[in-house]
């Protein structure tokens, strides 16, 4: 296997660790995790897509013109579960975390978690940001 290869194999690995593990956290914290989702790695950034989070409520009251709870809930689940979040990404990618941030798109029903990382201290960067292999659906709850 070459370099490039075996950079891109632990790429994927990182990026699907970390996909599975904030499916799995939001279904832990929630009930309810995601039916789809991918990470992607950039120099000093990680971005985690979630597709398929809101509940059968949540879809709802998204229907009903609700929107504004909706979207305070999804704001108090992803506060959280900030800490965990962000440990869980720290341990995989070996990098420190240094912003936060959560965005939802209720239309799409999709949810994307933004992790800021320190520079890495060697000033050194790292391969352009890619798409990893989307992470094995989460079960679905009844109910959901």
């Amino acid at each position: 296997m070459s370099g490039t290869n075996h950079e891109d194999a632990a790429r994927d690995r990182v990026t699907a660790k970390i996909s599975d593990e904030i499916v799995r956290l939001l279904a832990a914290e929630t009930g309810h995790g995601a039916t789809r989702a991918w990470t992607t790695l950039g120099d000093d950034l990680i971005v985690c897509v979630l597709q398929g989070v809101l509940s059968k409520g949540e879809q709802n009251l998204v229907r009903s013109g609700t929107r504004g709870v909706v979207l305070r809930t999804r704001e108090a689940y992803q506060e959280m579960m900030e800490r965990e979040a962000v440990a869980a990404v720290e341990q995989i990618s070996g990098r420190t975390v240094r912003a936060f941030t959560s965005a939802n798109h209720l239309d799409e029903d999709i949810a994307v978690e933004i992790f800021v990382l320190e520079p890495l201290a060697d000033g050194s960067r790292e391969t352009a940001p890619r798409r990893a292999r989307a992470a094995r659906p989460a079960p679905r709850r009844p109910g959901d």
